[in-house]
């Protein structure tokens, strides 16, 4: 069975507590190092964090530095080592981690390698779906909610898809579906990205093209949040 990769959010201010939900994870596969990996973006502030947070010294020596001058070279064992059914747990200096940074590639990688990604909690949805894509992200429209009716809605949705960069789109659940078919029937070929249930024991995320991911939906009337690469 292949390991999951979490990311797990750290406070920007370096002497606030870490979540508790992310630290009772660090905390419990700290006691199986030989089973989990532990990726920070630059050594001196991911040590310095570390133990800020109250968690063991053992492990500052082993961790994996990914950033973008090293993303080529550990990438490869990230990777082998999640196939292998290690689990990975990836921190930036600060904030969200895959959020406007090289880990946004780690998280690619391993959703097209069908490994699993999730995250501990973070309060904020749209930037949390957007680390959690994979997706470039650099540039991003916010389409929001698109009108109800007709033809405002597909004239809404037409020249939002005219933009060459990745897109947010959000509905109420019960028009998740219709959402999703009126994408699709507009034939973009953009990748796209679909969060449901966000930080829920129900969280589905789906990578690929609209049309797979139709055929992996079961349930549709759930909060979501779909984004679609440039």
């Amino acid at each position: 069975m292949k390991g999951i990769l979490t990311l797990i959010p750290t406070p920007i201010d370096e002497e606030s507590p870490l979540e508790q939900v992310a630290f009772q994870k660090l905390e419990e596969a700290a006691k199986n190092p030989s089973e989990n990996i532990f990726i920070i973006e630059d050594l001196k502030p991911g040590r310095r964090r570390w133990l800020k947070f109250g968690l063991t010294r053992d492990l500052v020596e082993d961790f994996v530095l990914f950033n973008e001058h090293t993303r080529e070279e550990v990438l490869p064992n990230i990777l082998s080592s999640l196939k292998a059914g290690k689990n990975a747990f990836i921190m930036s200096d600060g904030g969200l981690p895959a959020f406007c940074d090289p880990g946004v590639e780690l998280v690619r990688a391993c959703h097209e390698e069908g490994i699993k990604v999730t995250s501990t909690p973070f309060s904020n949805s749209i930037s949390l779906a957007l680390a959690l894509s994979g997706i470039d992200h650099s540039k991003f429209t916010f389409g929001g909610f698109l009108p109800i009716k007709a033809p405002e809605r597909e004239e809404e949705l037409s020249s939002i898809l005219k933009r060459r960069e990745t897109i947010i789109l959000m509905d109420t659940p019960y028009r998740m579906k219709k959402l999703l078919n009126e994408v699709r029937e507009l034939n973009t070929g953009r990748k796209a990205f679909l969060a449901m249930d966000l930080n829920c024991p129900s969280e589905e995320l789906h990578y690929g093209n609209l049309e797979g991911i139709l055929k992996k939906v079961s349930e549709f009337k759930r909060e979501f949040i779909l984004i679609l690469g440039a």
